[in-house]
């Protein structure tokens, strides 16, 4: 007779990972896949997109222009594409004149995010960040991505909508990896995230930004020397620890803002602060507004 023990299952140490940075900031920003759409045209074109929609262009056949006020202008080839990720006017034409029984085809997709989180957070980005499949690193994602979509704007099925909102998701992740990744962008916290080191640290902020962190913890969650640690972090996101700590626990006070109804006094013990006062006065210089005054204007985006 053949016996079996049952054993629990514990998850490791790498299953219970809290979440990284880039994964908490988009979900602050609300990021959603939104719509995608095939753009077929057989002469000369030009589509306006207004301001406010944050899109992304493939080009699947023939050559488009992006174009922005005041910006170079973007020419893609099948394969490429575009993000535009702060929602800036643009027009959308052929490069060259379309010749007769030719034709030229992109997807355009759009993604919404809550405007307010999204405008602090994402302000490292460029009006444009532009992927093509030659460069280097490859990008064999992309391709994969470009077809899935394909396939679902050619081929509707039950649960499109959630296929194409996922792919657009997935999308703009690997997007903003692809871009921060690249020799001489200057992201931020973006960047910073994608370092081994101070991403350690950064995860850590992120995660809890009320506890009262000390150059000394987050050196040795970076394993590095504190010296090392200070001059790394400040050189990859732009400011100091103290000062990235201290935007994101009002960040996060913002939030709570708008989501909840907690008194003022309540958000601000919350976020990591022992004086309304104090808390008020860090908030106005951050935000150009009282709490109060935040959650009165803002409240209705939510």
């Amino acid at each position: 007779m053949t016996t079996t023990s049952s054993q629990r299952y514990v998850p490791t140490t790498d299953e219970t990972r809290t979440r990284d940075t880039l994964s908490h900031v988009l979900e602050v920003v609300h990021l959603r896949g939104d719509q995608i759409h095939r753009c077929v045209h057989s002469e000369n074109f030009t589509v306006e997109v207004p301001a406010g929609v944050r899109a992304l262009h493939i080009a699947e056949r023939g050559d488009i222009v992006i174009r922005t006020h005041g910006k170079e202008p973007i020419e893609l080839g099948p394969g490429e594409l575009v993000l535009l990720p702060h929602g800036h006017a643009h027009t959308i034409e052929n490069a060259v004149p379309v010749l007769p029984r030719t034709e030229t085809r992109w997807l355009f997709g759009t993604f919404t995010l809550d405007d307010v989180a999204a405008q602090r957070l994402l302000s490292v980005l460029p009006d444009f960040v532009e992927l093509r499949p030659t460069q280097s690193p490859p990008v064999e994602w992309l391709e994969v991505s470009s077809r899935l979509l394909s396939e679902e704007v050619n081929d509707p099925r039950p649960g499109s909508s959630v296929m194409v909102s996922r792919i657009l998701d997935l999308l703009f992740v690997q997007i903003l990896r692809a871009w921060a990744r690249a020799d001489g962008s200057n992201g931020g916290w973006l960047t910073a995230a994608m370092d081994p080191r101070i991403g350690q640290a950064l995860e850590a902020v992120h995660n809890d930004p009320s506890r009262n962190w000390s150059i000394d913890e987050l050196a040795t969650l970076s394993t590095l020397s504190r010296s090392s640690f200070a001059e790394r972090f400040s050189r990859l996101v732009g400011q100091t620890p103290g000062a990235y700590i201290t935007e994101r626990r009002l960040d996060r006070a913002a939030e709570l803002l708008v989501q909840t109804t907690e008194p003022v006094g309540t958000i601000a013990v919350i976020v990591g602060y022992e004086s309304d006062a104090a808390f008020s006065r860090a908030f106005r210089r951050r935000f150009d507004a009282s709490p109060l005054n935040w959650r009165k204007s803002n409240s209705h985006n939510h």
